[in-house]
Order: structure tokens, then C-alpha cells, then sequence
């Protein structure tokens, strides 16, 4: 047995990183699917008549030691990669696809479900039971396992394909962004810039042995350049070099893996008795249908788009004013905004940031857990990690019990992805009357510190931190039997209200009196900011939102209707952002090839969640302001019925017993100041 196949013999059996040699994975998921598949084959073979727990629960608790594996590894991959482990990510993802096919298309299995299933309204089951009964069962039949031969042979060819696409999807993105570096040895050209940009940017061409600066397309260097920079021109180069990724006709071009992946997950879904790829995904989402996306797309867009095209207006009149700019260009957005934000509210991120040092935040958000869930959380060094400046902590309740291991990785480095995630290297769940606790990750990329400065967040930064926290208070108080209905194991258009709702508390007085302290002196952000900070809140927020619109219209695009006519992928583009543009168009640039969240992540016909989940939280948020921000009453309510209940009810059920009621969308409308 290989160390990565046996229990781990560590403190809270956390993964033991350092001893990890990426040689042993291969073999390691050779043995991890054998033993899999031993444990599924057990099920299938029982002479005993399917009953709820020989063979729903049993299917839900087997394949434990490859679910353990792939999370380390799959990880690892996004955070910590390498050419070896990508070509091992290659080589595995086939099998895995292959195995998890193996499962939905078994005839023998889906028959002992299928009894179980048969019998669902007299068995007595409890709600996460019935729940998982359910998922089970439509996990076969909407997996192929009602299909011919014929069929289910060429559901596992487009299944392997699309695993082997989307990492190669992610490859390229990930090269692309490596490869390209903005190299300034002119100090004139740094105009406008801020000095702990600047620094960093020495700092790294110090580490190529260059002399200057340089850039990159990683967002802590690429977001400051074109929020300051004066320099137009330069601008404009890294801003096109950012929109093309994927889209250059060279190696690491995505144009083709774009339209097969479409294209493979409409025939997916016409295989399986679905109109489109989104008719599939959306029949297991609140949202249900294609067409209640779009009206809700559409209803937001007529709201906010008046007021989107009067921000346009003020943005461009006031470039004009400034530097005599006829047109602004997509490069000019984050440059005039910031400057315009600068003159109404008299705020920019660089007299907030020295109030958010990286260290100050996570405590904050440490303390806001504390005083809303009752749990606190203590930095270890003897819990194995996969790269030094990853930090661990254990989390407990307040009688001393462990409620989970939190892993957090903060800066850019080569083999890690861009943007910022929660993910988790082993879920909750009770098996044997023992309740195993999760152990949580969160994945950022924020500015490094330097020699003389330590990490100092963006007020951007800040909310993307306690975003990714929300995640992981999801994953961290989950409570529920089965693995599978645990943590963030739900509807995809419910599982960003946790970490959403927690942004909320960025905002607050009384919460930003918890962290936000002045890196040098200590003292606590001014008054006159914190209102400025609520203040600018919705400043831009139609443009903002029409922003988001676009890229949901665009999923929708690619996956609410027949992509087979798409040989154009920058025409098909400009159609989809018909409705929503501003900019005039920029011929290098398209979004499809670098659009990692429906390529590569699970967003696909489901990125139109992260607005409709503002919904939820501005609704659930106005009930803590109702009731206090830190009103323990609530707070309890929040966890009991959404954060420890994972997938084990329907989301809507579950934010009813939280609230009370349905959300209401006013209070969105309110907040971002479009009512």
C-alpha cells in the first residue's frame, strides 16, 4: 500500500503533504480505484434483498480512500502544479471518468436503487435520507444507466473527452498567464502607480535577473496596473494581453476545446433526453428551467441597464473632462472609475489599504465567526502542509471540541491557478457513531509582502477573503450523516449565498472595528471611511451588474440552445453581449477562451447563480440588520438550517426555516441602489 492509499497516520489524519512524492500518485489511483471498486462490487453482489443502508448508505460511504486521493491531488493541481502533475492529471482523469461511468451505467446497482427507490414513501426515511434516496436514484437515470448499450458506450466516450478537455482547457489558461510579462525599465512609465505595486514588481524582475519591472497577468500585478497606471498605451497592452488568453492561434489556444466542450455537452444532453446541456444542469437547481435563468437574467438586466448607461455616460464625460479621452476603451474602465471614485467620495484603495493588513483580516473574519457561530480558531504548526506559506489552523468550539482543520494559501506563485477558491481535503460526515470533521481550504492570490511592507489588502481583497471564508464556514460547520449531502454539496445556485452573506460584514462599523487597524500605528479605520466604504458601495453598481449579466447570458449561450453552428467563437461572442455592451468591441479579445469558470470549473448553465444568490443573501443580510449583526439568535438560526444542513433538504425549504419566508429581491435592488 502506498501512503497515499493506507489511513493517514497524522494528527486529525490530515493529509501528510511533505512526505507526498508526486511519482506516487499514479500507482496510488490504480489501488485507490481497485479498492473502489471492490467496495461497489460488494453492494452490487449482496445476496441480501437492497435496503436503504446496505445499499443507498453503503454506495454513499464507499470509494472513501479515492474521494481522499483525488481531493489531494485535484488540489494540488490547481494550487501547486507542476508539468509532472499535470501529465499525471491527464493520464487520471480517464480512469476516474471511466470508474465513475463504471458506477452509473452498472445494471446490477441500478436495480438494487432502483428497488430501494420503489419503496420510498413507506420506508419511514428521514428527511436527509429521503434526500439521498432521491439524489441516488436520479444520479443513475440521469447519468445514462436508463440507456441502450449503444448509448451508454457513447456517453462514456463524451465523458472521458470532456474530462481530458477541460484540464486541457486549464493548461493552456494557466500557460498563458505565465508566459506573458509586461517589462518596464523606463521609471516614467510607472506613473501613477502605487509604491507597494511597484516594489513587487521589482521584486520579481529582481527574481528573473532583470533589470525595472515587470508585470504579469496574475491579478495582484495585473488589477493595480490598469486601476493606476497613467501610462494609456501600456495599459492597453496588458489589458489585450488579458483578454486573449486562449484566444492567439498559437499552442495554448482554446478556440477548438471551446466549441468541442459546447458542442459534446449538447449531444451529452440530447443522449440523455434533454433538450440542451442547461435543460440537464438546471432541472437539479432551484432555478429549474432555461427559461426562468433567462427571465431572471432579462428582468435584472431592463432594472439595471438605465442605470449602467447613465454611469457610462458620467465615466466617459468625466475622462473627457480630465485627460480630453473622445472614446473610452475597456482599458480605461478601472483607471477613470477609480479616479471618478476619488473625487465623489474622496477614496481610493491605497488610503484603505494600510487599515487591511492580510494578517488583521483573517483574524477579523476569525472574530466575525466567533461571535456569530461559537468558534475559534488557533494556527498549529504541527499539521503537515504542501507549500511553506500555507498556514493551518484548528478550529473548535468554544467547549474545546474540534469542528474542523482550516488550511489557507494567500499568494500567486507559478503553479497555482489565478482568482480565489474554497475547496476541501476531506468532507464531514457520522459513520459508526463517529462524526469525522472536514478539513478546508482556502485557495487566494493576494499581494505578497515585502521587504518593507507587510500584505496589504484591497478593500476588494478584503471582501474576496471573508467570500472565501463564507465557503468555508460552509464546508467547516457542515453536520449531516452522508458525505455526499455534506458542506457545499448543494444546489450550484444555493451554494453561494454562505459565502456571499459574509461579505456583508465588510461594510459594518461594529465588524470593521474587529480588524481594520492601521498596519503602522494601530489605530482604528477612520469613521469618515467606514462611511465613505458604504457609501461607494453600489458606485458603478449597473455597470457592475450588467458586467455579471453578460458573462450569465454568455454560459447561457453557450449552453441553453444548439452551439453546433458556432465556428466563430469572437462573432457568437459579440452576439450573446448584444444586449450588455458599453465598450467598444477590442478585435484581439474574447472571454470564451479564458472563461475558466464554465470550462474548467462546475459553472457551466450556472454561472447566473452568483446573482441569483445575491438575492438570497442582500434578503437573508437585511434579517441580521433587522435583528443586529451579531445577533446570536439569528446567527444560530443561519447555522441550524443553512450552514450544517449541506444538501439534506431543498434549498428553498432550508431558507424558509431560516427566514421565515422567500426572498424578496428588493432588498438587492436597495443595496446596490437600483430601486
Amino acid at each position: 500500500m502506498s501512503i497515499l492509499t493506507e489511513k493517514f497516520n497524522t494528527k486529525h489524519n490530515t493529509a501528510p503533504f511533505s512526505k507526498i512524492k508526486t511519482a506516487d500518485y499514479a500507482a496510488a489511483f490504480t489501488e485507490s480505484i481497485a479498492l473502489a471498486r471492490e467496495e461497489i462490487n460488494s453492494i452490487t453482489n449482496n445476496p441480501e434483498p437492497a435496503t436503504f443502508e446496505n445499499t443507498i448508505a453503503a454506495l454513499d460511504y464507499a470509494g472513501e480512500t479515492l474521494d481522499r486521493l483525488s481531493s489531494v491531488f485535484f488540489n494540488l493541481n490547481s494550487a501547486e502544479t507542476s508539468d509532472e502533475m499535470q501529465k499525471i492529471a491527464q493520464e487520471v482523469s480517464p480512469l476516474l471518468t471511466a470508474f465513475s461511468n463504471d458506477i452509473t451505467l452498472n445494471v446490477a446497482l441500478f436495480d438494487r436503487v432502483k428497488a430501494v427507490y420503489a419503496q420510498i414513501d413507506s420506508l419511514n426515511l428521514t428527511t436527509e435520507q429521503h434526500t439521498l434516496l432521491t439524489k441516488k436514484y436520479k444520479g443513475f437515470s440521469r447519468n445514462g444507466a436508463l440507456l441502450a448499450e449503444d448509448k451508454k458506450t457513447r456517453l462514456r466516450e463524451i465523458d472521458t473527452e470532456l474530462a481530458k478537455l477541460s484540464l486541457t482547457f486549464g493548461e493552456n489558461v494557466l500557460a498563458e498567464t505565465n508566459n506573458y510579462e509586461l517589462h518596464i525599465t523606463s521609471e516614467s512609465d510607472l506613473k501613477g502607480l502605487p509604491e507597494g505595486t511597484i516594489e513587487a514588481a521589482h521584486a520579481l524582475a529582481k527574481s528573473h535577473d532583470k533589470e525595472g519591472w515587470i508585470f504579469t497577468l496574475d491579478h495582484p500585478s495585473y488589477l493595480p496596473f490598469v486601476t493606476y497606471a497613467n501610462n494609456r498605451e501600456l495599459r492597453r497592452q496588458i489589458a489585450i494581453a488579458f483578454g486573449s488568453k486562449g484566444f492567439q492561434n498559437n499552442p495554448y489556444d482554446n478556440q477548438e476545446i471551446v466549441i468541442r466542450i459546447a458542442n459534446l455537452r449538447h449531444e451529452r444532453a440530447n443522449l440523455l433526453g434533454y433538450e440542451t446541456h442547461a435543460h440537464f444542469v438546471l432541472e437539479e437547481r432551484m432555478a429549474q428551467n432555461p427559461a426562468k435563468v433567462k427571465t431572471f437574467l432579462t428582468d435584472l438586466l431592463t432594472k439595471a441597464k438605465p442605470a449602467a448607461e447613465k454611469e457610462f455616460a458620467q465615466l466617459t464625460n468625466f475622462a473627457k473632462q480630465l485627460d480630453a479621452i473622445d472614446h473610452l476603451e475597456k482599458w480605461d474602465g478601472a483607471y477613470y472609475a477609480e479616479k471618478l471614485k476619488q473625487e465623489l467620495f474622496n477614496l481610493d484603495d491605497e488610503k484603505l489599504k494600510p487599515y487591511f493588513q492580510l494578517e488583521n483580516v483573517l483574524n477579523g473574519a476569525f472574530e466575525v465567526a466567533g461571535k456569530l457561530f461559537g468558534i475559534t480558531f488557533k494556527e498549529v504548526s504541527d499539521i503537515d502542509k504542501y507549500h511553506e506559506e500555507v498556514q493551518t489552523f484548528e478550529v473548535t468550539d468554544f467547549e474545546g471540541n474540534l469542528v474542523a482543520v482550516f488550511y489557507a494559501d494567500f499568494f500567486p506563485r507559478k503553479g497555482k491557478r489565478n482568482g480565489a477558491w474554497m475547496t476541501s481535503f476531506k468532507p464531514q460526515y457520522i459513520q459508526n457513531g463517529k462524526n469525522e470533521r472536514p478539513h478546508v481550504s482556502i485557495v487566494c492570490n493576494f499581494t505578497k509582502p515585502t521587504e518593507t511592507k507587510p500584505s496589504l489588502l484591497t478593500f476588494n481583497e478584503v471582501t474576496t477573503l471573508f467570500h472565501e471564508f463564507g465557503h468555508a464556514l460552509h464546508g467547516m460547520l457542515a453536520n449531516t450523516t452522508y458525505p455526499s449531502l455534506s458542506g457545499t454539496s448543494v444546489f450550484w445556485d444555493f451554494v453561494e449565498l454562505p459565502s456571499q452573506v459574509m461579505e456583508n460584514w465588510c461594510y459594518e462599523p461594529e465588524a470593521l472595528a474587529l480588524f481594520a487597524r492601521h498596519y503602522q500605528t494601530g489605530a482604528i479605520i477612520p469613521m469618515e471611511y467606514v462611511e465613505k466604504i458604504k457609501e461607494s458601495a453600489s458606485f458603478l453598481e449597473g455597470m457592475a451588474t450588467l458586467r455579471q449579466l453578460s458573462f450569465g447570458l454568455l454560459d447561457m449561450g453557450w449552453h441553453g440552445q444548439d452551439p453546433s453552428a458556432v465556428t466563430n467563437i469572437k462573432a457568437f461572442e459579440n452576439e450573446q453581449f448584444a444586449s450588455t455592451k458599453l465598450y467598444p468591441d477590442v478585435a484581439e479579445n474574447v472571454m470564451s477562451t479564458a472563461f475558466s469558470h464554465i470550462f474548467q470549473g462546475g459553472y457551466s448553465s450556472g454561472y447566473y447563480s452568483y446573482k441569483w444568490a445575491e438575492v438570497l443573501d442582500a434578503d437573508a443580510f437585511a434579517y441580521f440588520q433587522e435583528q443586529g449583526i451579531f445577533n446570536r439568535e439569528v446567527a444560530q438560526k443561519f447555522k441550524d438550517n443553512i450552514l450544517s444542513q449541506g444538501g439534506t433538504d431543498h434549498p428553498m425549504t432550508l431558507y424558509k426555516n431560516f427566514r421565515g419566508q422567500e426572498p424578496k429581491p428588493e432588498a438587492l435592488l436597495k443595496r446596490a441602489g437600483l430601486l
